[in-house]
């Protein structure tokens, strides 16, 4: 038989739970949209002038911070791993970490969803992702704002305005490349169009640049298309077969793994021709040492720091500063016949290096020592 006392105490018990659920939901709640002034604006640069602005509610740190990354195996994946790690390591953004984790999970959406998941109900703070798809995550995305949970996307964006996407314009650069062989090639001809991973943002993107510019011209182009994964050693071998099978180029445009595509010229005895292409070291290098025989090139796209602009916005997201929802970085980018050591490349380090691995207005600059000391291992 119960107690007479045993409804109060009940009722007492609801009003916890009720007061918890409140406290919880205060904490656990997507962002706002806001029309307050953005924190940064040099560094949060809006994508367009009608980017709405987001303000999550201010957490009180230090905060447990993870980096879900997809696939890994080329040399600016693993660069942007150890850059995440040289960011986080640096004393005043340690100080406001308790932990930073990070997991790659390859080419499988699934796994990398899965990742993020276990993230979110392991009481993370915030996510950083470089998706491996751009549509596939949208439950994600809502179990993310549902749990107040920063999701910051980074490099491989998500087709959401549920969450903050941080990139270059992937599909302007594209576009620079598809320019830069029409100055070259004004009656149209035939391209080599080395492209990325599969089914991601940045190869979609990419992609439809050049085709973009290829076809508004009238001309005649014909684009052989092969996947070299942003990878060397892969991007080597497909232009290898490539020129193979086909025999001449007139121009070449790559995403990456631009050092194996000149390497296969060169093992093929292929003439040089004009190049749009990436900004590996080991690509810049040839662009200046062949530049006289017809390696003429334009080198543009992003350093793998981005990932450290992801990271600094969800920090700042998690503070509770006002900042856009889409933000832009600039590229970096240089052309025939500019290219200088100590500046544009580096005769002295790895072919392996991305250039342009900084965003001055952020405040992010990283040397080579200080990432080629990191690990690209899961931590």
């Amino acid at each position: 038989m119960h107690s007479r006392s045993s409804r109060p105490n009940r009722l007492h018990g609801l009003a916890a739970a009720a007061a918890l659920l409140a406290a919880t939901a205060a904490v656990a709640a997507p962002p706002r949209v806001v029309t307050a002034a953005n924190s940064d604006p040099q560094c949060f640069t809006p994508w367009a002038p009608g980017t709405k602005l987001f303000q999550y509610p201010a957490k009180k740190g230090p905060y447990r911070i993870a980096l879900a990354n997809g696939y890994i195996a080329n040399t600016w994946r693993i660069q942007m791993i150890k850059t995440a790690k040289a960011y986080a390591a640096q004393p005043a953004v340690a100080a406001k970490l308790k932990e930073f984790k990070v997991v790659s999970t390859g080419e499988d959406v699934a796994a990398q969803i899965a990742a993020i998941n276990n993230f979110i109900d392991s009481g993370y703070d915030a996510i950083v992702v470089n998706a491996q798809n751009p549509a596939a995550f949208k439950p994600v995305i809502k179990r993310a704002n549902d749990a107040g949970v920063v999701l910051v996307a980074f490099d491989n964006i998500l087709d959401t305005e549920e969450a903050i996407n941080v990139n270059v314009d992937q599909k302007g650069l594209g576009i620079y490349w598809a320019e830069w062989l029409m100055k070259h090639l004004p009656n149209g001809g035939k391209v080599l169009e080395v492209r990325g991973v599969s089914g991601t943002s940045v190869d979609r993107d990419r992609h439809e640049g050049i085709h973009e510019v290829f076809k508004k011209t009238g001309k005649k182009w014909e684009v052989v298309e092969v996947i070299g994964k942003w990878d060397d050693p892969t991007a080597q071998k497909v232009t290898a077969d490539a020129i193979a099978v086909h025999k001449k180029f007139d121009a070449i445009t790559a995403q990456g793994g631009d050092t194996g595509v000149v390497q296969a010229m060169l093992d093929a005895k292929h003439p040089f021709v004009p190049f749009g292409g990436e900004t590996e070291n080991g690509f810049r290098k040839f662009c200046g040492k062949f530049s006289g025989q017809g390696l003429k090139c334009a080198s543009g796209g992003t350093g793998p720091a981005q990932v450290a602009v992801a990271l600094k916005v969800a920090i700042a997201a998690l503070e509770g500063k006002v900042l856009p929802q889409a933000i832009k970085l600039p590229l970096a980018r240089v052309e025939d016949p500019n290219f200088k050591d100590g500046t544009d490349f580096y005769a002295s380090l790895s072919d392996n290096f991305f250039v342009g691995n900084s965003f001055p207005t952020c405040g992010i600059n990283f040397s080579a020592q200080e990432i080629m000391g990191q690990t690209e291992a899961n931590k």
